[in-house]
């Protein structure tokens, strides 16, 4: 009764506003921006590397398509594990993945900060980077079905960025540029290449797809979620995939000379001027731009439901982070923080954030991972040879893979981390009197 008249989170997205709220989020387009680095450190098999990934990643992806059909909440990796494994487990992974969504809006807005500095430097950063909070943050705060939109937009955007890419690099390799032919082993296989080094950009690689997990924080504003969001999780992947394969293959037969780049950093502007000219060197800065929004806006969204799922718990103080407009059906207060924390890119370091962010990721993917097995095979006693296959097996060798990735992030990644899991672990101690209670719980009814 109360309860009925409380704002809810409304169900208005299909299956397109879902998969392109989640490409947004992975924003393809930064595939061209880690481009001239990882060819280097793959000696030019850098689509291999990115195919490794990806059937890396599907284990991952696997696994959160399997649980959204069991916990259709906005959560994700926190309500997963809890329902899953434990409260309190969940409760640290809840904690852990905060950094992933929360900071995010924060390192796009100082690309963005960045690239306009270099644009415009008589304006200072610090106008640029406020500016772009306070836009992304309105447009959260409006609704979802708002920030569905736009995001569609700006996807479309950098779609039609890579479509140009593809033409005029065919165009280019059929007029003898580069390889001069289309057919080539060259790019994913080389007798010289050094396997360590190649697989030791994948892990690096692996976070181009971030961004098919974050749908699942949409459950509670989807269209019959237990069928959409599997259905968009996998689109994603294959999708992001797809595009990076061939986004590498292409780059690397138009441009073999990867060893001559300038600045490997800035590699895909000299492709760009090579292919299309300084017009379609001024697009690709353009969409570049666009998607560093369209990028801010889905993280933002994603971080206000994860803050919103753990309020409504009573998990973090409900007054403030389990509130809902009444006007717009959004988190605001989830939102304002949000953009707040966003500030901090006006004193952060880029490389303290992405730190932050490779612990967080690859800590809530462990656990997802192992809470498919708890779940299905344990708990809902699937144990025949498929169930074995499907709930035992496949999940456990996904948490194996993200494991090996965990051990060899760098010493900045497990100490920003590992201080952020000490204070949340101190404050899960403080909410459950010393586990002598167990965290706040949502039932499902709640989140239905």
């Amino acid at each position: 009764m109360e309860k009925s008249n409380s704002p809810t989170l409304k169900r208005s997205l299909t299956l397109k506003y879902v998969v392109f709220f989640g490409l947004a989020f992975m924003a393809p387009k930064t595939f061209f921006s880690t481009y001239g680095v990882a060819v280097h450190r793959t000696n030019g098999m850098i689509p291999t590397a990115y195919a490794i990934a990806f059937v890396v990643m599907l284990f991952t992806a696997y696994s959160y398509a399997q649980l959204v059909k069991a916990f259709p909440n906005a959560g994700a990796a926190y309500t997963f594990t809890q329902k899953s494994i434990s409260p309190h487990f969940g409760f640290i992974v809840g904690w852990t993945i905060i950094l992933d969504y929360i900071l995010s809006p924060m390192i796009s807005s100082l690309i963005l900060g960045i690239a306009l500095k270099a644009y415009f430097p008589s304006i200072p950063m610090f106008v640029w980077i406020i500016l772009f909070i306070v836009t992304v943050t309105s447009v959260n705060i409006l609704g979802i079905k708002l920030a569905a939109k736009l995001n569609t937009y700006m996807l479309l955007l950098q779609i039609l960025l890579f479509a140009i890419f593809f033409i005029l690099s065919i165009k280019g390799l059929l007029a003898g540029k580069g390889a001069g032919t289309l057919m080539s082993i060259a790019p994913f296989y080389d007798t010289k290449v050094n396997m360590p080094a190649l697989l030791s950009v994948v892990p690096i690689l692996c976070f181009s797809f971030l961004g098919f997990d974050a749908v699942s924080t949409l459950s509670e504003e989807t269209k019959d979620p237990t069928r959409t969001l599997p259905k968009a999780i996998y689109l994603i992947m294959v999708i992001g995939g797809f595009l990076f394969i061939a986004g590498s293959y292409f780059a690397q037969l138009v441009f073999p000379e990867f060893q001559s780049f300038k600045n490997p950093e800035s590699a895909y502007l000299e492709i760009a001027v090579y292919i299309g000219g300084k017009a379609f060197m001024s697009f690709f800065i353009a969409v570049g731009l666009t998607s560093t929004f369209a990028s801010a806006v889905a993280s933002g969204t994603s971080a206000s439901r994860i803050l919103y799922a753990m309020g409504r718990e009573n998990v973090l103080p409900k007054k403030v982070f389990g509130y809902l407009s009444p006007k717009f059906s959004t988190p605001v207060f989830n939102i304002l923080i949000v953009g707040i924390v966003s500030l901090s890119a006006l004193f952060l370091s880029l490389t303290a954030a992405v730190s932050l962010i490779s612990f967080g990721a690859l800590f809530a993917y462990f656990f997802v991972n192992l809470s498919v097995t708890a779940h299905y095979f344990f708990r809902e006693k699937k144990r025949s040879i498929k169930g074995t296959i499907q709930y035992f097996i496949i999940p456990l060798i996904g948490a194996g893979l993200i494991g090996l990735f965990f051990i060899e992030l760098d010493i900045h990644s497990l100490m920003l981390g590992g201080t952020w899991l000490i204070v949340g672990f101190i404050y899960l101690l403080n909410l459950t009197k010393l586990f002598r209670q167990p965290p706040p719980e949502l039932g499902l009814d709640e989140a239905s």
